[in-house]
């Protein structure tokens, strides 16, 4: 038995000194103190036991098996000492998540099971000190506030590298990102309510990171500066950074180059708020995704504010590491949809008074009208426009409007029918014509009639009474009810919205 104890301490000492895997040198270190305990002892460990696996039965009626999994069965019981309970967790980042997620369920269970003046005590392993754990104890009330967890300290040598560098580094932000000049829509509303919050409370908010993700020219890159500029002016956090994933890729490989790699970490490192745009550019860059890993942990474990923007949901992205993606799903990702007519109308309304400039109603009309895929395309109309009529001393009309725009709008005399309508639904969805007219209420067949009716009040003149009849002699009530639902459900899914973006797509290719 002495044998084999000093063959274990031998093996984590020598583990430690190498800093090789912290979760074997924590499974090592578990085994070796239990090898360890004297004989007074063994009574506490098996009741520690006990004790927890009648927490973890409750536990794991009240959360999804995954989190289970992942969050709670790497605990271990260490002992249960006149009513307080050790655990032992591998990571002051483990513990930090615990408490962040699972606070008051853990707290409520551990409450349950040993009696009302129970405590609970962390024994955490952290990387700077393997051997010996950090304890920290849960307040014995129930009433009690969370406890405070002193952060890992950010290198020192990260923020006087970042001062002795202010010039080279800057924020990077462009002023004219704000708030303020940011047009609202329900295109948008809740991505801009999101980052208005994190905006105000870097670090200390649950969108942390904040992912908004969406297409081409929809805004991504001005509401990600805006929550850097207001931070800034704002004085919400000191050390803000705006970087594309380009620029980051470039210093780092920079970086290895110049043999400075530690240089480059120390000081991102450092940083308070990071913003990185365009994310799906890591796709296939291996070395670099494996340091944003590395600082991502080192920011987020330090209550610093991550804000990531992208081309398209993070769980669609390619050649991206499992754990790297993990990450950038813990906080909140919203998306941000192409601008409704009213949106698009303001946004048009807004840019010509930043310019002083005004144009006929009629034209502002036309383009809001004719250009619905993104912001930047309604701004580089609205700019070719102007520039022509001023360099050719014209005055701008509707007519003037269509000659200048013609290669980038299309005024379309056909019009969208219900026929074009009902086509494209059976054809996206794969259903029939007699199935979209006919009685059934299957789930997928009820979802696309419906989707069918509200698109036809959208893009036709039809009344409600000739869509129901169109759609196999209903009501105008159940179109009315079409209608609304979908609308309704818009809000909340993404998908679905996804699908009426592409069905209007097709109808407009139709319709050329």
């Amino acid at each position: 038995m002495e044998k084999s104890r000093s063959l274990l301490k031998a093996s984590v000492e020598n583990i430690s000194a190498k800093h090789v895997d912290n979760y074997a040198t924590f499974m090592l270190q578990t085994v070796y103190h239990s090898m360890s305990e004297p004989a007074n002892q063994i009574d506490e460990v098996r009741a520690a036991k006990e004790a927890w696996q009648q927490c973890l039965n409750i536990i794991r009626d009240n959360i999804n098996p995954q989190s289970f999994k992942t969050w709670f069965e790497p605990i271990v019981p260490l002992k249960l000492s006149n009513g307080e309970l050790t655990i032992q967790v591998p990571s002051q980042f483990f513990y930090e998540w615990i408490e962040e997620n699972y606070y008051s369920l853990l707290k409520r269970t551990i409450l349950e099971v040993i009696g009302r003046h129970a405590k609970l005590t962390y024994s955490v392993v952290v990387q700077q000190s393997p051997i010996e754990p950090v304890t920290i104890k849960l307040p014995q009330q129930p009433s009690a506030p969370m406890p405070e967890v002193r952060p890992i300290a950010v290198s020192r040598a990260a923020h006087d590298f970042y001062k002795a560098h202010v010039q080279r580094f800057e924020s990077y932000l462009n002023p004219r990102h704000s708030f303020e000049n940011f047009i609202q829509g329900d295109c948008n509303a809740f991505a801009l309510a999101a980052a208005r919050s994190v905006a105000e409370t870097p670090g200390k908010n649950a969108y942390n990171p904040l992912v908004i993700y969406g297409g081409v020219g929809l805004g991504k890159t001005h509401l990600v500066q805006a929550i850097g500029n207001y931070a800034r002016i704002k004085r919400k956090a000191e050390f803000i950074l705006y970087v594309s994933s380009e620029k980051f890729a470039i210093d780092f490989v920079t970086s290895i180059q110049n043999n400075r790699i530690s240089e480059f970490s120390a000081f991102y490192r450092g940083i308070d708020l990071l913003i990185i745009d365009d994310i799906q550019f890591f796709a296939g860059k291996g070395k670099t995704q494996e340091e944003i890993f590395h600082i991502f942990n080192t920011l987020h474990q330090a209550n610093k504010q991550i804000v990531l923007s992208c081309d398209r949901p993070i769980k669609e992205l390619r050649d991206m590491e499992e754990r790297l993606l993990s990450r950038f799903q813990w906080g909140l990702a919203t998306d941000l949809q192409p601008p409704d007519f009213e949106t698009r109308l303001a946004i048009l309304r807004r840019k010509l008074e930043d310019n002083g400039a005004t144009l006929p109603d009629d034209v502002v009309n036309f383009i809001a009208t004719n250009v619905t895929s993104n912001v930047r395309e309604l701004e580089g109309c609205l700019v070719r426009l102007l520039a022509t009529a001023s360099l050719q001393g014209k005055e701008i009309d509707l007519a003037l409007a269509k000659s200048v725009l013609k290669d980038i709008i299309r005024d379309r005399n056909v019009n969208i029918t219900l026929e074009m309508i009902e086509k494209v639904i059976c054809e996206y969805y794969q259903i029939s014509p007699n199935d979209i007219k006919g009685k059934s209420r299957k789930q997928e067949i009820a979802a696309a009639r419906q989707v069918a009716m509200y698109l036809s009040k959208r893009l036709t003149n039809s009344s409600f009474k000739t869509i129901g009849l169109h759609f196999g002699g209903r009501d105008h009530s159940t179109v009315i009810h079409a209608v609304t639902t979908v609308e309704q459900a818009q809000q909340t899914s993404p998908e679905l919205r996804r699908d009426i973006l592409e069905l209007k797509k097709r109808l407009e290719i139709l319709s050329l």
